[in-house]
């Protein structure tokens, strides 16, 4: 991995741990794949615009992180799984003095997570539903049973600042998002994006969800605080100003 900004050189292991590493305190950091013209994902998931070097940042993110954020329909089309202690992240975690799980906290409105899904019935850290009063009671009271750990944050709408205060309250300050694009629209309107990591593939999509498809009433700006490069994709760590939202 090369460091183009700032101080450029290359980076060993320990040095990328150490480019991604954020200080103490409570953040909410996104994390995204996307095309030259946009595109996050191809055929219906981020993986055709992966490679090998943005794989290892994902996992060193993870790694990283408190606890995963995602919205249902990323983590029903990715196939999403548990982090589990044998795995690669598993084992990362653990050379970084980390606990060698972590939840995954997935956002619902409509409270759908499948009670009998890998994400449930495999977890080591319980799965986190995030949802609102809205969502059906009984299908709150089924993921509970089935030993999710059920947030209700907010009336009719997920609240995304409270949730990420009951998160917190949990232990999990340092969250990671993995999108997709209308959680981070939601999260960049409610003003609680501190950072957007942002990997940048070489290739040409011309169609599907793009990083953000919906209107925000103003710019967001950001501060680009380091770029990254391997085989030509660009990795990107902006810092959203507090002036924007």
């Amino acid at each position: 991995m090369r460091r183009l900004l700032p101080d450029p050189g290359d980076l060993d292991d320990a040095a990328l741990v150490e480019a991604y590493r954020l200080p103490e305190g409570r953040s909410l950091r996104m994390n995204f794949v996307a095309s030259l013209d946009g595109a996050v994902t191809v055929q219906g998931r981020s993986g055709g615009l992966g490679s090998p070097a943005d794989r290892r940042i994902f996992v060193l993110l993870r790694a990283l992180a408190d606890g995963v954020l995602v919205g249902h329909g990323t983590a029903a089309a990715e196939g999403y799984g548990p982090v589990t202690a044998d795995s690669r992240l598993g084992r990362l975690r653990i050379e970084l003095g980390r606990p060698a799980t972590a939840p995954i906290a997935v956002v619902s409105r409509r409270a759908s997570l499948d009670p009998g899904g890998r994400l449930v019935t495999e977890a080591v850290s319980p799965t986190l539903l995030v949802t609102c009063a809205a969502a059906d009671a009984g299908r709150r009271a089924a993921l509970a049973d089935a030993g999710v750990r059920v947030l209700v944050c907010g009336d009719d709408d997920v609240d995304l600042p409270l949730a990420l205060d009951r998160l917190a309250e949990l232990g999990l300050e340092q969250v990671l998002c993995e999108g997709g694009p209308q959680l981070l629209h939601a999260a960049l309107l409610a003003g609680v994006v501190d950072e957007l990591d942002l990997s940048m593939s070489p290739a040409l999509v011309g169609a599907g969800p793009r990083l953000l498809e919906g209107a925000l009433p103003g710019v967001v700006r950001s501060e680009l605080r380091q770029l990254l490069e391997e085989d030509g994709t660009l990795f990107a760590r902006y810092a959203v100003t507090p002036g924007a939202r």
